[in-house]
């Protein structure tokens, strides 16, 4: 019953956060768009609606791709393959299931996950169901997918490794969940032969992708407070890896760069993130949990802007587009930032609806899902050069 309750208290425990806030200091409000001149051409390739908007949610449900389609699933239980240049419909499934999480894609296969506890295989070639099997817990993240293996993290707090083939569960490994999170969980990440995932405890772990044996667990950030409020530190965001090295932000706790072979801290400093990061060769973006977006210096840390005019306007994460950074917000615009210093280059927008998960990019174009079931590409003319 209680995996159940999860999302209710997740949703809780926010309204008790702003609750909470309002009786000490007023709130800041979203930050108003200004007029701007634009220092980039945005072009909309192609859009298209989904259906199954579920804008008061906040599922797990993105835009996936395989390099020769995307894929995009609903809330009402489609699943949809799109041509990746014209936005044309492929193939269309109905699970009849409430989708959540997803998709997952890879070896041949798009996986997701449903708000009920049953995940779904579908071939990616022509969307006929493979498999369907029940693991018991919401799945509110993409999962991921390898030639043999698909993990999926639940709301429960497991991470399960189900046979790619017939999907009957070959592993399990699970951590606490605390008594209030936030409303989301980390999609697993499949490096090599070791899968790793944040939990909501603030731990970040790495198992062994063929057996789900433990490689290492690093507790990346601790509660501390005397409300449960501020013992949040929930990991809800994925990983990033780049090298040998993992990189990781949580709620009210740290980003850090852990070592991939051990999981030990090179360094880590106060952040609070519930939408993530993304690496590039020298720098980490974040969007924070005020709505702000910051550079680190990606080997130590230190920080190297900051960029506060989208405060409070519940931004997706963040992703790189070329020599720029994108990131979308809760009125469906979508924003384009100079990733060397953090200037405005540009927006344009979708339906209005909010966009919970961070954009997809292939190949210079950006790929937008807003939470009303909004599917739209877009491309930018004349990339920034990135300012060394």
């Amino acid at each position: 019953m209680m995996n159940r309750l999860l999302p209710a208290l997740a949703a809780v425990t926010l309204l008790a956060g702003l609750a909470a806030c309002s009786k000490d200091k007023e709130v800041d409000p979203p930050a108003e768009l200004v007029d701007m001149k634009p220092l980039i051409k945005i072009d909309r390739v192609w859009s298209t609606g989904l259906g199954g908007g579920t804008k008061e949610l906040r599922l797990g449900l993105g835009a996936a791709s395989d390099g020769e389609r995307l894929y995009a699933a609903s809330n009402d239980g489609d699943v949809i393959a799109f041509d990746l240049k014209s936005g044309k419909n492929l193939w269309r499934t109905d699970t009849k299931l409430p989708l959540a999480g997803g998709p997952g894609v890879g070896a041949g296969r798009v996986v997701v996950g449903s708000s009920e506890g049953d995940v779904v295989a579908l071939n990616a070639a022509d969307g006929t169901q493979v498999w369907k099997t029940r693991i018991n817990g919401e799945v509110l993240s993409a999962p991921a997918v390898a030639p043999s293996v698909a993990v999926v993290r639940s709301v429960n707090g497991r991470l399960q490794g189900l046979d790619l083939a017939d999907g009957h569960e070959l592993w399990s490994t699970e951590q606490q969940v605390p008594r209030l999170s936030l409303r989301g969980t980390a999609a697993p990440v499949i490096v090599g032969d070791i899968v790793v995932c944040g939990f909501d405890n603030g731990k970040v772990v790495a198992v062994n992708l063929a057996a789900g044996d433990v490689q290492w667990e690093t507790q990346v950030a601790s509660s501390k407070g005397r409300t449960e409020l501020a013992r949040l530190v929930d990991i809800d965001s994925s990983v990033q890896v780049i090298d040998k090295d993992v990189y990781v932000a949580g709620f009210q706790g740290r980003a850090a760069m852990l070592a991939l072979d051990s999981g030990q801290i090179w360094w880590s400093r106060d952040e609070s993130s519930d939408r993530g990061l993304v690496v590039d060769a020298e720098t980490i973006y974040i969007t924070d949990a005020d709505g702000d977006i910051q550079a680190l210096k990606r080997r130590d840390g230190t920080p190297l802007w900051k960029q506060s005019a989208l405060h409070r306007r519940g931004l997706s994460g963040p992703v790189l587009d070329g020599a720029a950074i994108v990131v979308a917000d809760f009125e469906g615009y979508v924003h384009w930032l100079d990733a060397a210093t953090g200037e405005l280059l540009g927006r344009t927008s979708t339906d209005g609806n909010r966009v919970t998960n961070r954009p997809l990019v292939i190949n210079g174009t950006v790929y937008v899902l807003t939470d009303g079931g909004k599917l739209s590409a877009f491309r930018r003319e004349t990339p920034p050069e990135k300012k060394s």
